[in-house]
């Protein structure tokens, strides 16, 4: 028999507070879109958002695009204990996705059994609404 993932969504979530270099990613969730940094002068995107490039130490020279958020499973853990508030909604997944752009991003697996999880598992963005309008990014299998 199957197992469901539970996709976690009746989980109570507050959005994080969004630094002056995160803020165009949050923005961008607004409208479920994704939007990563690229550094200009290295010619490569990096993900989470930060205030200078992982690859020049360089401030000026990072740009915000969009991506399609596509991309493959590249690690997961199915969580089956867990602690409040996410305490009986188990089995939960949290997948590493590296993205189409080569970056690897963390996120909740839903819309999928345990038994379909498997590395390199074609996954597309889910997006979970938050209370602030914002949204959180999730994946679900790109069938």
């Amino acid at each position: 028999m199957a197992t469901q993932v539970n996709d976690t969504l009746n989980v109570k979530r507050e959005p994080p507070p969004a630094r002056s270099y995160s803020k165009p990613f949050w923005e961008a969730t607004r409208q479920k879109k994704l939007m990563i940094q690229y550094d200009t002068q290295a010619k490569a995107y990096q993900f989470y958002p930060r205030a200078t490039s992982i690859h020049t130490g360089k401030r000026s020279k990072l740009e915000w695009r969009e991506v399609s958020g596509k991309g493959e499973v590249f690690s997961f853990s199915v969580i089956r204990r867990a602690r409040p508030p996410f305490e009986g909604h188990e089995p939960f997944v949290l997948a590493v996705v590296k993205l189409d752009e080569g970056v690897n991003v963390m996120g909740d697996l839903v819309h999928c059994t345990v038994e379909e999880i498997k590395i390199g598992m074609r996954v597309k963005p889910f997006w979970a609404p938050l209370p602030n309008g914002t949204h959180l990014l999730m994946f679900e299998p790109d069938r």
